[in-house]
């Protein structure tokens, strides 16, 4: 059914969950097709209620960017300002999905924007709270995972707290060369034969251990990892790892964070027993080591040790249980990142697409100005070919300082500068000028909207042949305003003074007296 739902359509009109989110920021400015976010809805549904090894919280972050790329385009904002609207949904379904509101907002700052700005916290943070607030209205009571977690009993667990970091690590790199392998396995075939194999593979895995089916939080229960012996938490870790990577990769549409925090509560509980057995005076419970190897594979997984550390505290309610968090945490990110090199399992995903996450300063800075800030206005539209009368009441025009004239034809326009324009007035003595052809320096245009952010604009101008950008304002449906010229070198002043400004207030900063 899944397969069938997403048959026949090509890999734009298949995207779904976080990845999807990610890509559409960085290469649609964050406007989000709507049919795209109903095959999420159904699709996901099918593959939780038919028991597919994903968790729930991808598309419901894909549902919560959607919802904020609608608002954001129904009320016609700027792009820039919509980036935000998607990660404020994002962080909004992550505090629903778990009632963890400050993870949420981490999440969406780490995972989604992969950037931390002052304007964007706000926004964000009023709508987590929203959404846990809306959660916990609608569910009664908040998502337990059953694990409680009692404080570390020793220091002398240090040592194996960070070896439990290091463990885990291990676990996560093999989750993420796993979900690239399925990701590029028989990639081109079919997509119902690519969902057809992961559920036959998740089939045969239940027949062996029928709860790594379906988002398997019931494993995660304080009881229930006491019970179970170390031989069958191995199995359920191996098997949960490759059937959630086969699942994803092989496009089913469901999120991999549940599964990891799934993975990670197995391995912790597989050092706890062990733990156990050789240190039974100085070790904590195994509820504890489940709970740290959770959060330590989560934030391992995900490049979002902060968001990782939140959840933590969240979900356990003890700061207890910080420490030792941080510590797995640090050293789970380590082995991932440092040791073997690798990126978060979405910029995996992502990459296997053809597909990259341009975060460079440079790009970071102009996701956030929009082309209005940088546009020059001081222009006039001339048609190709003007009288000679035209040409003079253009040059008293030009007395008002317009730098540029828009050479407006049926399907191109061209840039002039004014200065060459004056100065045809003064030489020719034609009674007609034709604008294409007097000595001049031109430049090719090509549109984009005044929604745009100087990133999308400079990107555009990358690719395109042209040489500037006419900016335009739609006034209707079918009629739109050309408000302003930009080029290059406006693009490139703007993210200077960006900089510069930037520096000032940094150096005031650094100025004032210490009290």
């Amino acid at each position: 059914m899944v397969g069938l739902l997403f048959n026949g359509l090509d890999p734009q009109q298949r995207g779904t969950g976080v990845v999807h989110v990610i890509e559409r920021l960085s290469y649609h400015e964050g406007r989000m097709p709507l049919a795209n976010a109903v095959r999420q809805f159904i699709g996901a549904a099918i593959a939780l209620i038919s028991g597919h090894s994903v968790g729930r919280e991808s598309p419901s972050v894909h549902l919560g960017a959607a919802s904020g790329s609608a608002l954001g385009t129904n009320l016609e904002l700027p792009n820039n300002a919509t980036r935000i609207l998607v990660a404020s949904g994002a962080a909004a379904a992550i505090a629903a999905s778990f009632d963890t509101p400050i993870a949420g907002v981490i999440f969406a700052m780490e995972v989604i924007m992969m950037e931390y700005h002052i304007a964007t916290f706000i926004p964000i943070i009023l709508s987590s709270v929203s959404g846990a607030v809306l959660g916990r209205l609608v569910f009664e009571e908040p998502p337990f995972f059953g694990l409680v977690a009692s404080p570390m009993q020793s220091l002398w667990e240090v040592p194996y707290i960070i070896l439990l970091g290091l463990f885990v690590g291990l676990m996560a790199v093999w989750f993420i060369r796993s979900l690239s392998f399925f990701s590029g396995f028989i990639v081109k075939r079919a997509i119902w034969q690519r969902t057809t194999l992961a559920g036959l593979l998740v089939g045969l895995g239940g027949l062996l251990v029928p709860d790594v089916m379906g988002m398997s939080y019931n494993l995660i229960n304080t009881a229930h990892l006491t019970e179970l012996a170390i031989p069958t938490l191995v199995l359920l870790l191996i098997l949960k790892l490759i059937l959630s990577s086969a699942c994803v990769g092989l496009s089913i549409p469901g999120g991999l964070i549940g599964p990891t925090l799934v993975i990670g509560a197995a391995a912790g509980a597989i050092l706890g027993h062990i733990g156990h057995a050789v240190f039974p005076e100085l070790s904590s419970s195994i509820g504890f080591y489940a709970i740290i190897g959770m959060c330590a594979m989560m934030g391992a997984t995900l490049k979002a040790p902060l968001a990782a550390l939140m959840a933590l505290l969240e979900l356990t309610s003890n700061p207890h249980i910080i420490l030792p968090g941080m510590l797995a945490i640090v050293f789970s990110s380590i082995v991932v990142f440092e040791l073997f090199k690798l990126d978060s399992a979405f910029l995996v995903l992502l990459r296997k697409r053809g597909l990259d996450y341009r975060n460079d300063p440079l790009s970071q800075a102009l996701r956030r100005i929009n082309v209005s800030k940088a546009m020059q206005v001081d222009f006039v539209i001339l048609p190709p070919i003007i009288t000679r009368e035209q040409a003079k009441q253009a040059k008293q025009a030009l007395e008002n300082n317009p730098s540029w004239i828009v050479i407006e034809q049926e399907n191109t326009k061209v840039l002039l500068l004014a200065a060459d324009l004056a100065l045809a007035v003064n030489e020719e003595a034609e009674t007609e000028l034709e604008l294409l052809s007097i000595p001049a320096s031109r430049k090719s245009l090509t549109k984009v909207s005044v929604n745009h952010s100087l990133d999308a604009a400079a990107a555009l101008l990358a690719k395109s042949e042209a040489e500037a950008l006419y900016v335009t304002r739609r006034i209707s449906p079918v009629e739109e305003n050309i408000v302003g010229i930009l080029t290059k070198e406006s693009i490139e002043a703007q993210y200077q003074l960006t900089i510069i400004n930037y520096i000032v207030k940094r150096d005031k900063q650094m100025a004032k007296p210490s009290v």
